[in-house]
């Protein structure tokens, strides 16, 4: 592959305490992870994404970092780490690895030195500490991403921010010993074979704490930090960078790909809009807007380990998503939905550009709704009072083989229960189906990786309903959803989401036509 593998590239995404834990304690870890190296080779994916796997205390999933340079001690060794690297690139897989730039863990050495130091300090400086007002009231009235006060009270009395959990306190990025810290933990990985890096909440680093009003995303500088990352990657062949931005406006969202900042970002609005033409055509044509013009390739994301699964979302009334209302509990019909997802997966990988596959999505793994409250991790449950039950739904670890719990996991109690009727959702009972979503997402990453990822898309008439494209290739997809059967035309089959219909394309079907 080029040395910008990345524009087309299928990229798999590995939330490693669920994906298979080599060593019975539970948790997921990079002992299971090398051994599953074949299965993925297998899927035929390009790269793996890695959600942070650093040493952290776990208060929101290891989003709340503790050392940049390590491993989690329940996931391995950073020798163990540098092993699955080059295992990875023998199987002609790339590695992805997470960087959290807003904030770290309370239990970091940096914050840990910032409480000892006291107000004032140079320690303090690399935080974002400040006195409260009159009154014992805090700075501002910012609130959390996750719920509750943005601010919390230290001993001294002083206040420091936090945009998401208390355990998460927010990086100074006006100082530049953040600024210098950051390039050498990118200089660590990229080192070590890192291929690509993906950037956390990356519009959110700068602050205005003087406005009354949440004054944190999208400023301005926030791109002369991105612009330091770009020339760190540029200085080691074939890496990339990534960006995490949930962002409405497009043309501030096409800022950080210009060609001296990122080279990708997550296209959010596709993973976000509901299950009809007309919005899904909107969605495609704003994306390629953004990007065509400026040269970056979109990317296709349909979940991730922040997101409601696509065959629990695709099968409710509503099928949009949103943060501010994950629909918990809104009845859904998993027939519908598996159906639904199938055809998705096939549009999105017909789509030019990058395509992100979240684990147990090419199992056709439903969000797991009734997981004990005592059980649940994420801090969005505790902060929002549980009136949010958060992202833990879609985070159960996945089923291997067999048939009872925990399906091939591993030999000890998988840290989330998995649903009993899992069993066939497993790998090894989905192997030998052909119908199988496995078989699927295989047969469509197949013919992806020689007829479609990054290219060009040029839109065909069609009724009402119905999404047909035609690609580079001469590859047609077409997306019936409408409720009727639409005929297909002229040319050789080369998939299917689900069965034709006396050789017509049934309704929430995607259909590949040479």
């Amino acid at each position: 592959m080029s040395e910008t593998w990345w524009r087309g590239a299928a990229i798999y995404q590995v939330y490693l305490r669920s994906f298979a834990d080599g060593n019975g304690d539970g948790i997921g870890d990079l002992a299971g992870l090398r051994a599953k190296l074949p299965y993925l080779a297998d899927l035929g994916v390009d790269a793996i994404w890695l959600n942070p796997w650093y040493p952290s205390p776990m208060a929101d999933g290891g989003y709340d970092v503790a050392d940049y340079r390590a491993i989690e001690p329940s996931f391995g060794t950073l020798a163990e780490a540098e092993a699955y690297i080059e295992e990875a690139h023998a199987l002609g897989i790339r590695t992805i690895i997470d960087i959290v730039p807003n904030h770290g863990s309370d239990q970091q050495d940096w914050f840990v030195e910032a409480l000892a130091a006291g107000p004032g300090s140079p320690e303090r400086e690399r935080f974002l500490f400040r006195a409260g007002r009159d009154g014992g009231l805090p700075p501002n009235d910012w609130q959390s991403i996750f719920a509750g006060p943005a601010w919390t009270q230290v001993p001294d009395g002083e206040w420091y921010l936090h945009l998401f959990a208390p355990e998460q306190p927010d990086f100074n990025w006006r100082n530049p010993e953040v600024v210098e810290e950051f390039h050498a933990i990118l200089r660590f990985w990229l080192d070590r074979g890192v291929d690509g890096i993906r950037i956390d909440s990356a519009a959110v680093l700068f602050k205005d704490l003087d406005n009354v009003e949440e004054s944190y995303t999208d400023h301005d500088e926030v791109h002369e930090v991105y612009r330091g990352w770009r020339a760190i990657t540029d200085a080691y062949e074939g890496r990339f960078l990534v960006g995490e931005m949930w962002m409405p406006d497009q043309e501030r969202f096409a800022l950080y790909l210009r060609q001296d900042e990122m080279q990708t970002a997550f296209n959010f609005d596709f993973l976000s809009r509901p299950w009809d033409a007309d919005e899904l055509r909107a969605s495609i044509d704003l994306t390629l807007t953004t990007h065509v013009p400026i040269g970056a390739p979109p990317t296709w994301v349909l979940s991730n380990h922040d997101v409601t699964r696509p065959v629990t979302k695709y099968g409710r009334p509503d099928t949009s998503f949103s943060h501010q209302d994950r629909k918990h509990g809104m009845p859904t019909d998993l027939v519908l939905g598996e159906r639904r997802a199938r055809a998705a997966a096939l549009l999105a990988m017909a789509l030019p550009g990058g395509l992100y596959v979240y684990q147990g999505e090419e199992l056709g793994l439903p969000e797991v709704e009734d997981l004990p409250d005592a059980l649940l991790q994420d801090p969005i449950f505790a902060r929002s009072h549980g009136t949010d039950r958060g992202r833990d739904g879609c985070r159960v670890p996945i089923p291997w083989s067999g048939k009872e719990p925990p399906f091939g996991f591993g030999a000890g109690t998988p840290w989330l229960p998995q649903p009993a009727d899992w069993k066939n959702l497993t790998v090894e009972s989905q192997q030998a189906d052909q119908n199988s979503m496995l078989a699927l997402y295989r047969d469509g990453l197949r013919i992806r990786r020689t007829e479609l990822g990054d290219g060009v898309l040029t839109w065909l008439d069609s009724a009402p309903g119905v999404l047909t494209f035609t690609r580079d290739s001469t590859l047609t997809c077409i997306v019936n959803l409408t409720p009727d059967p639409i005929d297909l035309p002229a040319g050789q089959i080369l998939l299917t989401s689900s069965p034709l219909d006396e050789g017509r394309l049934p309704s929430d079907t995607t259909a590949w036509v040479r």
